[in-house]
Protein backbone atom coordinates (compact mmCIF):
# COMPACT_ATOMS: atom_id res chain seq x y z
CA UNK A 1 0.00 0.00 0.00
CA UNK A 2 2.88 2.33 0.81
CA UNK A 3 4.37 1.75 -2.65
CA UNK A 4 1.01 2.69 -4.23
CA UNK A 5 0.89 5.94 -2.22
CA UNK A 6 4.42 6.85 -3.30
CA UNK A 7 3.53 6.21 -6.96
CA UNK A 8 0.41 8.40 -6.67
CA UNK A 9 2.45 11.17 -5.05
CA UNK A 10 5.05 10.94 -7.80
CA UNK A 11 2.36 11.14 -10.50
CA UNK A 12 0.80 14.10 -8.70
CA UNK A 13 4.11 15.96 -8.61
CA UNK A 14 4.79 15.17 -12.27
CA UNK A 15 1.44 16.75 -13.19
CA UNK A 16 1.59 19.63 -10.71
CA UNK A 17 5.02 21.02 -11.68
CA UNK A 18 4.26 21.55 -15.41
CA UNK A 19 0.76 22.86 -14.59
CA UNK A 20 2.16 25.46 -12.17
CA UNK A 21 4.90 26.42 -14.65
CA UNK A 22 2.38 26.95 -17.47
CA UNK A 23 0.02 28.92 -15.23
CA UNK A 24 2.91 31.11 -14.06
CA UNK A 25 4.10 31.82 -17.61
CA UNK A 26 0.57 32.69 -18.72
CA UNK A 27 0.12 34.97 -15.69
CA UNK A 28 3.45 36.70 -16.31
CA UNK A 29 2.70 37.29 -20.01
CA UNK A 30 -0.69 38.95 -19.45
CA UNK A 31 0.81 42.46 -19.15
CA UNK A 32 3.45 42.19 -21.88
CA UNK A 33 3.24 44.41 -24.94
CA UNK A 34 1.64 41.83 -27.19
CA UNK A 35 1.29 38.06 -27.15
CA UNK A 36 3.91 35.35 -27.19
CA UNK A 37 3.66 32.32 -29.41
CA UNK A 38 2.00 30.32 -26.64
CA UNK A 39 0.21 32.83 -24.45
CA UNK A 40 -1.99 35.90 -24.85
CA UNK A 41 -0.33 39.20 -24.04
CA UNK A 42 -1.38 42.61 -22.86
CA UNK A 43 -2.29 45.80 -24.63
CA UNK A 44 -0.50 46.61 -27.90
CA UNK A 45 1.28 49.84 -27.00
CA UNK A 46 4.55 49.94 -28.93
CA UNK A 47 4.85 50.80 -32.58
CA UNK A 48 3.68 53.78 -34.57
CA UNK A 49 -0.08 54.24 -34.85
CA UNK A 50 -0.95 54.35 -38.55
CA UNK A 51 -2.76 57.45 -39.77
CA UNK A 52 -3.51 58.13 -43.37
CA UNK A 53 -5.41 56.61 -46.26
CA UNK A 54 -6.42 52.97 -46.28
CA UNK A 55 -3.26 50.91 -47.00
CA UNK A 56 -2.82 48.53 -49.88
CA UNK A 57 -3.07 45.29 -47.90
CA UNK A 58 -1.31 43.14 -50.51
CA UNK A 59 1.75 43.06 -48.26
CA UNK A 60 -0.17 40.82 -45.83
CA UNK A 61 0.17 37.93 -48.29
CA UNK A 62 3.73 37.57 -46.98
CA UNK A 63 2.71 37.74 -43.31
CA UNK A 64 1.50 34.65 -41.50
CA UNK A 65 0.14 36.13 -38.27
CA UNK A 66 -0.67 39.50 -36.81
CA UNK A 67 -1.20 40.64 -33.26
CA UNK A 68 -4.85 41.38 -32.51
CA UNK A 69 -6.16 43.18 -29.45
CA UNK A 70 -9.83 43.79 -28.85
CA UNK A 71 -11.03 46.62 -26.66
CA UNK A 72 -10.53 45.69 -22.97
CA UNK A 73 -8.95 42.35 -23.87
CA UNK A 74 -5.60 40.71 -24.03
CA UNK A 75 -3.82 40.40 -27.34
CA UNK A 76 -3.31 37.25 -29.35
CA UNK A 77 -1.67 36.03 -32.54
CA UNK A 78 -4.04 35.33 -35.39
CA UNK A 79 -3.93 34.50 -39.09
CA UNK A 80 -4.72 37.31 -41.51
CA UNK A 81 -6.17 37.08 -45.01
CA UNK A 82 -6.45 39.64 -47.78
CA UNK A 83 -9.10 39.42 -50.47
CA UNK A 84 -10.14 42.12 -52.94
CA UNK A 85 -8.30 44.86 -51.05
CA UNK A 86 -9.79 44.07 -47.63
CA UNK A 87 -8.31 42.17 -44.70
CA UNK A 88 -9.99 39.47 -42.64
CA UNK A 89 -9.44 37.33 -39.57
CA UNK A 90 -11.35 34.18 -38.74
CA UNK A 91 -12.07 31.82 -35.91
CA UNK A 92 -12.87 28.17 -36.52
CA UNK A 93 -14.67 25.54 -34.46
CA UNK A 94 -17.33 28.05 -33.40
CA UNK A 95 -20.14 25.46 -33.44
CA UNK A 96 -18.55 23.68 -30.49
CA UNK A 97 -18.35 24.60 -26.81
CA UNK A 98 -14.60 24.03 -26.79
CA UNK A 99 -14.15 26.23 -29.87
CA UNK A 100 -16.08 29.09 -28.30
CA UNK A 101 -14.08 28.73 -25.10
CA UNK A 102 -10.72 28.51 -26.88
CA UNK A 103 -11.52 31.31 -29.37
CA UNK A 104 -13.22 33.64 -26.90
CA UNK A 105 -11.92 36.68 -28.79
CA UNK A 106 -14.38 35.95 -31.61
CA UNK A 107 -17.32 35.78 -29.22
CA UNK A 108 -16.26 39.10 -27.66
CA UNK A 109 -15.80 40.70 -31.08
CA UNK A 110 -19.22 39.50 -32.19
CA UNK A 111 -21.05 40.49 -29.00
CA UNK A 112 -19.13 43.67 -28.21
CA UNK A 113 -18.16 46.85 -30.01
CA UNK A 114 -15.71 45.11 -32.34
CA UNK A 115 -13.12 47.83 -31.81
CA UNK A 116 -9.64 46.41 -32.26
CA UNK A 117 -6.00 47.22 -32.81
CA UNK A 118 -3.80 45.06 -34.97
CA UNK A 119 -0.04 45.27 -35.12
CA UNK A 120 1.74 44.30 -38.32
CA UNK A 121 5.51 44.69 -38.64
CA UNK A 122 5.57 47.03 -35.64
CA UNK A 123 2.82 49.34 -36.96
CA UNK A 124 -0.52 49.53 -35.15
CA UNK A 125 -3.79 49.94 -37.08
CA UNK A 126 -7.08 50.83 -35.41
CA UNK A 127 -9.82 48.67 -36.91
CA UNK A 128 -13.45 47.66 -36.52
CA UNK A 129 -14.22 43.92 -36.64
CA UNK A 130 -17.36 43.32 -38.69
CA UNK A 131 -18.61 39.75 -38.87
CA UNK A 132 -19.39 38.49 -42.37
CA UNK A 133 -21.76 35.52 -42.03
CA UNK A 134 -23.01 35.21 -45.60
CA UNK A 135 -22.58 36.50 -49.10
CA UNK A 136 -20.39 36.25 -52.16
CA UNK A 137 -17.42 37.90 -50.40
CA UNK A 138 -16.96 34.61 -48.53
CA UNK A 139 -15.96 32.87 -51.76
CA UNK A 140 -12.96 35.19 -52.09
CA UNK A 141 -12.14 34.73 -48.43
CA UNK A 142 -12.27 30.90 -48.70
CA UNK A 143 -9.99 30.95 -51.76
CA UNK A 144 -7.50 33.27 -50.02
CA UNK A 145 -7.55 31.04 -46.94
CA UNK A 146 -6.93 27.89 -48.99
CA UNK A 147 -4.12 29.50 -50.99
CA UNK A 148 -2.33 30.99 -47.98
CA UNK A 149 -2.86 28.39 -45.24
CA UNK A 150 -4.20 25.35 -47.12
CA UNK A 151 -7.34 25.76 -45.03
CA UNK A 152 -10.37 23.55 -45.74
CA UNK A 153 -12.72 26.45 -44.89
CA UNK A 154 -15.50 26.91 -47.43
CA UNK A 155 -18.27 29.43 -47.88
CA UNK A 156 -20.71 26.72 -46.75
CA UNK A 157 -18.84 26.10 -43.48
CA UNK A 158 -18.79 29.83 -42.78
CA UNK A 159 -22.48 30.26 -43.54
CA UNK A 160 -23.20 27.22 -41.30
CA UNK A 161 -21.49 29.07 -38.42
CA UNK A 162 -18.55 26.72 -37.95
CA UNK A 163 -16.08 29.46 -38.93
CA UNK A 164 -16.66 33.09 -38.05
CA UNK A 165 -15.07 35.58 -40.45
CA UNK A 166 -14.48 39.21 -39.53
CA UNK A 167 -13.49 42.01 -41.85
CA UNK A 168 -10.94 44.32 -40.27
CA UNK A 169 -12.68 47.45 -41.53
CA UNK A 170 -11.46 50.99 -40.96
CA UNK A 171 -13.02 52.49 -37.84
CA UNK A 172 -15.94 54.78 -38.28
CA UNK A 173 -17.22 53.32 -41.55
Amino acid sequence: MKKFTVVLQLIGVMILIPAVAIATLRFENRNHDGPSILFPGGELVSGALYTGPEPDWDFTHEISTVELQLEDMSSSLIWIHESEGKIYVASGYMNSFLGRLWKHWAVLANDGSGLAVIRINGVRYERQLVRIAEGAVLEGYAIASKNKYNSPTTRASIEAGNTWVFELAPRGL
